[in-house]
């Protein structure tokens, strides 16, 4: 199920009823539209999601461990080191060994690392409005509010 056709939550009457009443399967499905959209735009950049929540949460939080980062982001460790693999080899981050630990790195963000971060979240930006085109403002707060409930909901057990 990757087309675009084929995420396609309701087909009319080609849908079973039961189908259409399952809240899980119409997020699932809007959630791999919304995120094959997003690697569309970023693949000109040479772009992924990965990239720009890294370098979004070393802007923000300032220098950090792998580990650190990995807790931040729930990006896996495994699979982080890959992500801050590829920053690396573009510049947008640096490697240091942490002073106060010699076993382990720091990770920092560089000035062009944060250009990169711009040019992403802007692409980001443009999916947002492009995802969200039949909503109006007021709705799209109201869509990030309840969304947001729901998770913090089933975070929490419920």
């Amino acid at each position: 199920m990757d087309t675009q056709a084929e995420l396609r939550f309701d087909r009319g009457d080609q849908t079973p009823e039961r189908l259409k009443r399952q809240l899980s399967r119409l997020l699932g499905m809007t959630s791999a539209q919304a995120s094959r959209v997003a690697a569309e735009a970023l693949a000109p950049f040479g772009a992924h999601k990965a990239h720009f929540v890294v370098l979004a949460a070393l802007e923000e939080f300032g220098p950090a461990s792998q580990a650190s980062i990995s807790d931040r982001t729930r990006i896996y460790r495994s699979d982080l080191v890959a992500v801050l693999n590829e920053l690396a080899e573009g510049g947008w981050i640096v490697r240091a060994p942490d002073p106060d630990d010699k076993r382990r790195n720091v990770i920092t963000i560089t000035d062009a690392g944060r250009e990169r971060l711009a040019q992403i979240e802007a692409v980001l930006d443009a999916v947002n409005d492009r995802i969200m085109a039949p909503l109006g403002a007021d709705e799209r707060e109201q869509l990030f509010s309840l969304l947001g409930r729901v998770n913090a909901h089933l975070a929490s057990g419920g």
